[in-house]
C-alpha cells in the first residue's frame, strides 16, 4: 500500500482549527468533541477484546456449515440483543465442504534408504476432491508458474502438481502484504483447476503466507465437480524439500486426503442496528466476516472484524448518542469459500442502493491501524478532517484515499457506487498466521484492537451524520 497524505487544503485547515478552538457549533453531531468522546470511550473499553475471547475460546473454528458456524451467529446475535441492537438473521445458503484424512509422503527419490519415507506436512485446500481411502501414488512435477505448467503439459498428466511460488515477505514489509498474497494466492486459486485441465491426479501449493514454521496455509480454491482432483497446500519448508529431491533426481509421493462435500447448509447474516433518527432510512454498514477455516479459531481472519464491529455498536450505545443514520453491524456468512453471504445482502438492497450510504468492512486483522483508507473521490477528501484530527492523538490520523478500497463481502456495494471504507492497517505479519492453525486469540494485541474500535467507531458515527457530500451516486450493477 502507498501511504499517502492528502494535501490540506483551505477548508482542511479551517476544520481543524475550529475542532481545537471551539468554534465549532454544540449543537453538531460531528462536533470535535463528540467524535472525542467517541474515541476514548473505545480506547477505554474491552467489550470487543472480550468478545473476541468469546467467540475464539467458546466457538472455536467456524467453516460455514459447521455446527460452529451456527453457534457463532447465536452468540454474536444474543451479545447484539443484550446492547439493546435491533437484530435481524438473514438466511443465507452456504457451501458445506468438510475436511477428513490428510497425509502425504515422499515416498520415493533418488537416495532414498531402504526403508524410509518422509512425511510432508499438508493440509487440504477448500473444496479439494477426494483421494481413494487408500491414497494414490504419482511422481511429483514442481513449477514455478502458469507458463511452466503450460509448457510441461506432457509431463503433467497423471502426475501431482507442486506449484512452488515464493511469498513475497519484502514487499509485505514494505506496505504491500495484500498485493504479495494476491501474486501468491492465484496459484492457490486457480493452480489446481488448471492442472486438473491437463490431467493431473493431484496438485500442491506452496502455503501463501509468510513466516516459515512449517505450517500449512489452507484457502479456497475454483475447482468445479467435473475437475475436483485433491488439491492441498504444503509448507514453504516442505516445498523446498520436494525441490531439492527434485535436483537429484524423480520424486514420488502417496498423497491422501479425504474431504467430503455436503449438501449446501442453511445459515445467516448477523444484522444489529442501532436506529438512526431522522435518517433511520439509510444505512452505514459496518462490518466483519463470522466464518473462518477449520484450522483454528480464526482470530485475526476474521473474529476481529466481526468483534470490532461490534464494539462500534457498544462505544456508541455505552455514551447515549443517537445516529442520525442507522448504523448496521453486519457479520457475514461464508466469506472464506463462497462469499454468499455479501451476495445475499446485495441481492436484498440492490434496488435501494440510495439507502446505503457507506460501507465499513474490516478483514485485516488488528495489526496497528494507521487511519483510515477510503473509496471517495479527490473533493471528498476534505470533509473528512474532523475524523482524522479526532483521531491524531491515538497515532491513527491518516486518510488514504483508494478507487476502490471495498472487503470481499461489500465489493459488490461499491461496484454499485456505495463508498466503501476499512481501518489501513499494517498488515506485514498478517499472513504470518493467516488460514493456518495459528490463528488463535494469543496472537491479538489488545491495544491495537481497541484503537481498531476507535477508527471504526469514530469513522462510523461521522458518517452517520455528516451533510457533507462524501460519496458517489449509487447505480446498481448490471
Amino acid at each position: 500500500m502507498n501511504l499517502r497524505k492528502p494535501a490540506l487544503s483551505a477548508l482542511f485547515v479551517c476544520l481543524l482549527g475550529a475542532g481545537f478552538s471551539g468554534i465549532a457549533s454544540a449543537a453538531s453531531p460531528n462536533d470535535a468533541a463528540t467524535l472525542g468522546k467517541i474515541r476514548d470511550a473505545a480506547m477505554q473499553s474491552d467489550y470487543a477484546y472480550q468478545r473476541l475471547e468469546d467467540l475464539t475460546d467458546l466457538v472455536g473454528p467456524r467453516l460455514s456449515g459447521s455446527a460452529g458456524g451456527a453457534a457463532a451467529v447465536e452468540q454474536v446475535a444474543s451479545a447484539m440483543r443484550a446492547l439493546g441492537a435491533k437484530v435481524t438473521l438473514q438466511p443465507v445458503k452456504v457451501p458445506h465442504w468438510v475436511r477428513g484424512e490428510e497425509k502425504g509422503e515422499l515416498v520415493d527419490y533418488k537416495g532414498r534408504p531402504a526403508n524410509v519415507t518422509q512425511r510432508v506436512v499438508l493440509t487440504a485446500l477448500g473444496g479439494s476432491g477426494a483421494t481413494p481411502a487408500a491414497g494414490l501414488t504419482a511422481p511429483i512435477v514442481v513449477v514455478h508458474d502458469f507458463d511452466e505448467l503450460k509448457a510441461r503439459a506432457a509431463e503433467v498428466k497423471g502426475a501431482i502438481v507442486l506449484f512452488d511460488v515464493v511469498f513475497d515477505q519484502g514487499m509485505a514489509d514494505r506496505g504491500l502484504a495484500g498485493n504479495a498474497y494476491g501474486q501468491g494466492s492465484r496459484y492457490r486459486t486457480n493452480g489446481p483447476r488448471m492442472a486438473a485441465e491437463l490431467g493431473a491426479v493431484g496438485a500442491l501449493v506452496r502455503s501463501v503466507g509468510g513466516a516459515d514454521y512449517r505450517l500449512p496455509h489452507t484457502g479456497a480454491t475454483l475447482l468445479k465437480d467435473e475437475q475436483r482432483i485433491p488439491a492441498a497446500a504444503v509448507t514453504a519448508e516442505d516445498a523446498m524439500l520436494i525441490g531439492r529431491l527434485m535436483k537429484r533426481g524423480p520424486v514420488k509421493m502417496k498423497l491422501t486426503l479425504t474431504p467430503q462435500i455436503l449438501p449446501d447448509a442453511d445459515t445467516f447474516n448477523v444484522i444489529a442496528d442501532l436506529p438512526g433518527s431522522d435518517k433511520a432510512d439509510e444505512v452505514v454498514i459496518v462490518s466483519g466476516h463470522l466464518d473462518s477455516w477449520d484450522l483454528a479459531t480464526g482470530a485475526h481472519d476474521d473474529g476481529t472484524g466481526v468483534t470490532t464491529s461490534m464494539g462500534v455498536i457498544q462505544a456508541i450505545k455505552q455514551l447515549g448518542l443517537q445516529p442520525r443514520r442507522t448504523i448496521r453491524m453486519v457479520a457475514w456468512a461464508n466469506e472464506e469459500n463462497g462469499l454468499k453471504g455479501g451476495n445475499a445482502y446485495y441481492e436484498a438492497n440492490k434496488g435501494k442502493l440510495d439507502k446505503q450510504f457507506a460501507a465499513i468492512e474490516t478483514d485485516g486483522g488488528v495489526g496497528r491501524t494507521f487511519g483510515i483508507m477510503g473509496s471517495v473521490s479527490r473533493e471528498a477528501e476534505k470533509y473528512f478532517a474532523p475524523v482524522t484530527n479526532a483521531l491524531l492523538p491515538i497515532g491513527a490520523g491518516v486518510f488514504a484515499r483508494r478507487d476502490s478500497a471495498s472487503g470481499s463481502d461489500v465489493h459488490q456495494l461499491e461496484a454499485g457506487g456505495v463508498p466503501s471504507f476499512m481501518p489501513y492497517v499494517d498488515t506485514s505479519a498478517y499472513f504470518d498466521y493467516h488460514h493456518t492453525p495459528a490463528d488463535t486469540f494469543d496472537k491479538v494485541d489488545p491495544v491495537n484492537m481497541k484503537k481498531h474500535v476507535a477508527v471504526m467507531s469514530a469513522l462510523a458515527w461521522y458518517l452517520a451524520n455528516t451533510d457533507d457530500p462524501v460519496g458517489r451516486a449509487p447505480e446498481p450493477l448490471k
